[in-house]
């Protein structure tokens, strides 16, 4: 396949008859890259519910940090991989750190067998997890310089709303593929649970290994380097300089750091909150909702030419839907606690979608080509909500044996975002308008 040479999207005629149909390849295959990468970091989020089943003896708060582990590693991983695309090249880095999952992939599958296996060990493959939470701030910085900026919005919508569905994927798929024979046995055989039942909790790691190495062949060979977008780190890090650049982290953490973090914990949250519901495999419903509305919440802002006001609008959806989530806690009703939750998670979506809408107008003219490492970098810092998350829900319900204190944490950040998001960008005299 011959490489890019020349990339000019904003370019009508040249968009029209040449880089769409490049622009368009690209994403497709990115979006899948991403999913797994989605799927190897959440992993732990439902392998550790079953871990005590199986023979392991980690207390709630060992559980809790093991699905905690991932989100902090791959937040921190975030912040060097957004300069990954600009010195390496988009696709070169895509191969890499997608073929990288592998060792996470590879190691979860057999440690899980070992009972005996200590929670050092566990931590360390929960950690390396973090591989695939790092690879959403490349793939975001990659993806954005093949779209015009009009579709920019839909574009960054389809690539991380469709690989955040990674999420639901691994929590839908989990409890399923453990119950398989054929795969289990090929890979280590069964684990008896109290019942007398079995299960092959390696499944749940070794069930991607192939489709991980199918995709790091494809981008190889179907993906471009683009010219013109590689950047120094120096040149990269200006954006460290800008003030909107902690703005905007500010904002994308209330909402994906919510999305991703929730996601990690739900699974737990559920067990541990109704444990007489035996509902945790509902947990999927949740990420599912929140992935699948991120790319309308970036279309709804390409359609209405705010994400600012699409975003001012959802954080109040999402100021309600917790308040709705703690009524339906204190109540001890698993129906409505769970209606409120996914209302959380549609909300987180939308959220997603509109405040990275805003980025590529925030910053353009002589700062446009900070526009994907500022999209990078705050995808960064919104991932530790991956290990925040379920680590303060494990804390409040060590604490004060409920969900509650943290809930309570999370609404007061969502009215301090509510202020902030209409002073700098919502207001009528706001300083900038996107």
């Amino acid at each position: 396949m011959a490489r890019i040479t020349n990339w000019n999207p904003e370019d009508s005629h040249y968009w029209e008859a040449e880089g769409k149909k490049h622009a368009k390849r690209n994403l497709w295959i990115s979006v899948f890259a991403l999913m797994l990468a989605f799927i190897v970091w959440q992993i732990w989020s439902v392998t550790a519910v079953r871990l005590n089943d199986v023979g392991f003896e980690f207390t709630a708060s060992e559980l809790f940090t093991l699905a905690a582990l991932p989100g902090l590693v791959g937040a921190t991983f975030r912040i060097f991989f957004t300069f990954m695309p600009g010195i390496v090249g988009g696709r070169n880095w895509t191969v890499i750190s997608t073929g990288a999952l592998l060792i996470p992939a590879i190691g979860i599958g057999i440690a899980v067998q070992n009972p005996e296996t200590s929670f050092f060990t566990m931590a360390l493959l929960a950690a390396l997890c973090g591989i695939g939470g790092g690879n959403f701030s490349s793939s975001m910085a990659n993806i954005s310089p093949f779209f015009p900026k009009k579709e920019k919005g839909t574009a960054n919508g389809i690539n991380a709303g469709l690989g955040n569905i990674g999420v639901s994927i691994v929590q839908f798929v989990t409890p399923i593929i453990i119950s398989v024979p054929w795969l289990g046995m090929l890979t280590g055989g069964a684990k008896k649970l109290p019942d007398g039942s079995e299960i092959f909790i390696q499944n749940a790691a070794f069930v991607w290994v192939i489709p991980i190495v199918i995709v790091t062949i494809i981008s190889f060979f179907g993906m471009d380097n683009l010219p013109g977008t590689k950047q120094s780190f120096k040149e990269q890090s200006a954006m460290f300089k800008e003030k909107h650049t902690w703005v905007m982290s500010w904002l994308y953490t209330m909402c994906f750091g919510s999305f991703i973090g929730y996601a990690a914990a739900f699974p737990l949250l559920i067990k541990s909150e109704f444990p007489e519901a035996g509902a945790a495999g509902l947990a999927f419903l949740g990420p599912l909702v929140g992935a699948a509305f991120r790319p309308v919440g970036g279309w709804i802002s390409d359609k209405v030419g705010s994400g600012a006001k699409v975003t001012l609008i959802d954080i109040l959806l999402m100021i309600a839907a917790t308040i709705g989530v703690i009524y339906f806690l204190n109540i001890h009703h698993f129906t409505g606690f769970l209606s409120m939750f996914i209302l959380l998670f549609f909300a987180t979506g939308i959220a997603n979608g509109s405040t990275f809408r805003m980025i590529p107008y925030i910053f353009e003219g002589g700062k446009a080509k900070l526009a994907a490492p500022v999209l990078g970098f705050t995808a960064a810092i919104a991932a530790y909500g991956a290990f925040l998350i379920p680590k303060l829900f494990g804390w409040s319900i060590n604490t004060t044996g409920s969900a509650n204190l943290a809930l309570y944490l999370f609404l007061g950040y969502y009215a301090i975002s509510l202020v902030i998001c209409w002073y700098y960008y919502g207001r009528k005299n706001a300083e900038v308008k996107c």
